[in-house]
């Protein structure tokens, strides 16, 4: 993957980070757009590292040459989604997995926050990227907050180090809101942690409203992993 560019990176004021929040933009955007989920992250964790990087890849308008410069309003993605199907779209999401997920690793070291205090989350490409690396590397991120999502293929095991949350507007045209419904169900099957909030009349974007939801899901939502740490300190205790 090529160096990713990081117009979003707000460290805390003093100190340094107790928490790093990485958020993945859409297709043909980049990451200045997570501005308004960034910014609202800051406020409710003010000591989090925020980073929002641009996508490796600059979209290319269709007929124009691949060496031609695009102007820069024509953003940028993670993959391409030309000639796109069901079929090769896990492939190319596995594709951008292991240089984005070295780069989590980076981040993680540089500023010296640790998995289990660190968030991946994202929209569109973004979130799709985010619930893939989650389930290809299990407690890469202690939570996954996902807008307007969804898993590309069934998954074969639940992260049991990572809390997954899903938010997607009911009227999304894009990647519609079964998407995280079906998610929801497959990792609910595998006995993964995972969450879901769909606000209706809201279509493919991260609404200020889906953003309120994060922010509950961050701040009172206990882990599944937790609730069994300490009922497995009562004997006979189970967590259902």
């Amino acid at each position: 993957m090529p160096r990713m560019e990081l117009p979003i990176e707000w460290l805390p004021a003093e100190g340094r980070p107790e928490q790093l929040i990485l958020l993945l933009h859409g297709w043909r955007s980049d990451g200045s757009a997570m501005a308004p989920l960034a910014q609202a992250l800051r406020g409710a964790f003010p000591q989090a590292a925020v980073l929002a990087p641009d996508g490796p890849l600059v979209f290319v308008r269709e007929g124009q040459g691949a060496g031609a410069e695009p102007p820069p309003d024509l953003g940028r993605m993670w993959y391409p989604i030309e000639g796109l199907t069901p079929e090769n779209w896990p492939g190319r999401v596995a594709d951008c997995l292991p240089p984005l997920i070295a780069w989590v690793r980076a981040q993680q070291q540089r500023l010296g926050v640790g998995p289990a205090a660190t968030a991946l989350g994202g929209f569109s490409q973004g979130a799709i990227l985010s619930l893939a690396a989650a389930l290809s590397e299990d407690g890469l991120a202690g939570r996954v907050l996902a807008f307007g999502g969804c898993l590309v293929s069934p998954p074969a095991a639940a992260p049991q180090h990572t809390t997954v949350h899903l938010f997607h507007g009911g009227g999304d045209e894009v990647i519609p809101a079964d998407g995280s419904r079906q998610a929801l169900q497959w990792l609910g099957e595998l006995e993964g942690d995972a969450t879901l909030d769909i606000a209706e009349g809201i279509g493919h974007e991260v609404h200020p409203a889906l953003i309120d939801c994060a922010l509950h899901r961050l701040t009172h939502h206990i882990p599944l992993r937790t609730w069994r740490a300490a009922l497995g300190a009562v004997p006979g205790a189970r967590a259902h």
